[in-house]
C-alpha cells in the first residue's frame, strides 16, 4: 500500500490550501496517498482560484477515509460564508491548531506515514490565545516530547538549530555549555536514527571569526568551545566552533554530516540562499515524521492563485524519503511505548 501522507491545511486565510492543492502531482509521483487535514469548503475556493478540479473526494472522519486517491478530511471548522484570505482571525489560528492536531493522531495510530504541514500564522494562534508559538512546540505538545529539534534539508545539506523562535538578543543568551550538549546528544541521535552510524558534526561560531579570541565575543570561549570539548570526552565525533562565514559552503561541498547553527536566521539564510524552495524543515526526535515548508503564510497574495507549490512538493518528497529510510523504525518505538504504558 502506499504511503498516506497528511497533509495539513495550515492557516484558512494563508497560501496553504493552494500549495497544498499544488502538491498533489508531486504526491503522485512519489506513489504516495494525500489526505488534506482542513476543511474542504476553503479547498473548493482554493480550487478555483488556482483554476484547477483535483477531483478530491472529501471525508468527515478518519475511519471515512479511502484506501487510496487523494482526499480531504474535512473537519468543518471554518466559516464557509465569511472565509477571507489574507485576514488574521483567532477562529483561523484555533482551525490551524486542529488540523495538526488530528494529522498528529493519525501518525500515531499509524493511519498515516508523515505529517506535511502548510504554513501556520503567529498572530493568528496569539489571537486564539495558543500557548505554543508554532508548530514544532506543538508537536511537542501533542506527542508529548520534550527532546525535539528542527532540521533543514537542502541537496545534500542537514542543518539543526540550537535555538528557535527567539530575538537575537534572547538567542544569544540562551547559548550555554548545557543547552548546547543536550541539543548535540538530540542531533546525534537523530542523525543515527537516520541511518549515519558515527556522524561528524560541526558547530557553528556565534562571532565574526569565531571571537578572535575573545575580541569580538566571548561566547565561543565560555559555552560553544567548552560544549564541544565535552561532547568529544563522550567519544562524539564533534568539531567547531568554525566560523559561521565558511562553515556552511565546506558543508555544501560535502564536509561534514551536519551543521548546528546557533540562531534562527543563521542557518535559514545560509540554507535559503542554496535553494529556497529546495529547503525543507524536518522535527526530529519526535515519534512520528514530520516535514514542513520553511516559508510563512504570505497573506499578500493569499486567494490570488500565484502561490508556488514548489516548497510544499519538496517537503512532500522528502516526507515520502523519510517515511522508507525511518517510518518502519518510529512504528516500532510507538508500539514499544504503548506497550510500556
Amino acid at each position: 500500500m502506499a504511503v498516506r501522507l497528511a497533509l495539513t491545511m495550515g492557516d484558512p486565510a494563508g497560501i496553504g490550501p493552494e500549495i497544498c492543492l499544488g502538491a498533489l502531482e508531486a504526491a503522485s509521483e512519489a506513489g504516495a496517498q494525500a489526505v488534506i487535514v482542513g476543511d474542504a469548503a476553503v479547498m473548493s475556493r482554493a480550487a478555483e482560484v488556482i483554476g484547477g478540479d483535483p477531483a478530491l473526494t472529501s471525508a468527515t472522519s478518519i475511519d471515512e477515509l479511502p484506501s487510496e486517491g487523494h482526499c480531504v478530511l474535512d473537519l468543518q471548522n471554518v466559516d464557509a460564508a465569511h472565509h477571507e484570505f489574507g485576514r488574521v482571525k483567532a477562529e483561523y489560528g484555533r482551525a490551524s491548531v486542529d488540523y495538526l492536531k488530528v494529522a498528529v493522531e493519525m501518525c500515531m495510530a499509524d493511519r498515516a506515514g508523515a505529517i506535511v504541514t502548510a504554513p501556520i500564522n503567529k498572530e493568528a494562534l496569539k489571537a486564539a490565545e495558543v500557548p505554543e508559538p508554532g508548530h514544532t512546540e506543538m508537536l511537542g505538545t501533542f506527542t508529548d516530547t520534550d527532546d525535539y529539534e528542527t532540521m533543514f534539508m537542502v541537496e545534500r545539506m542537514r542543518i539543526f538549530f540550537a535555538t528557535r523562535h527567539l530575538s537575537l538578543r534572547g538567542a544569544i543568551d540562551a547559548i550555554t555549555e548545557d543547552g548546547l550538549l543536550r541539543t548535540l546528544d538530540n542531533v546525534r541521535s537523530a542523525l543515527r536514527l537516520m541511518g549515519l552510524e558515527e556522524p561528524e558534526i560541526a558547530v557553528a561560531a556565534l562571532n565574526p571569526h569565531g571571537g578572535e579570541g575573545g575580541l569580538f565575543g566571548d561566547e565561543e570561549i565560555d559555552a560553544i568551545r567548552p560544549a564541544v570539548e565535552s561532547a568529544k570526552n563522550r567519544g562524539w565525533s564533534v568539531v567547531g566552533p568554525i566560523p559561521a562565514d565558511s562553515i556552511f559552503a565546506q558543508h555544501r561541498r560535502g564536509k561534514y554530516d551536519a551543521v548546528l547553527s546557533l540562531f534562527h536566521d543563521q542557518g535559514h539564510i545560509a540554507s535559503k540562499t542554496v535553494d529556497f524552495d529546495g529547503t525543507v524543515s524536518v522535527t526530529t526526535g519526535l515519534p512520528i515524521i514530520r516535514t514542513s515548508v520553511d516559508h510563512g503564510t504570505a497573506f499578500d497574495i493569499a486567494g490570488q492563485g500565484i502561490a508556488d507549490p514548489g516548497n510544499m512538493k519538496s517537503a512532500v518528497r522528502r516526507a515520502v524519503e523519510l517515511h522508507m529510510s525511518m517510518g518502519e523504525h518510529l512504528r516500532t518505538l510507538r508500539e514499544k511505548t504503548n506497550n510500556g504504558r
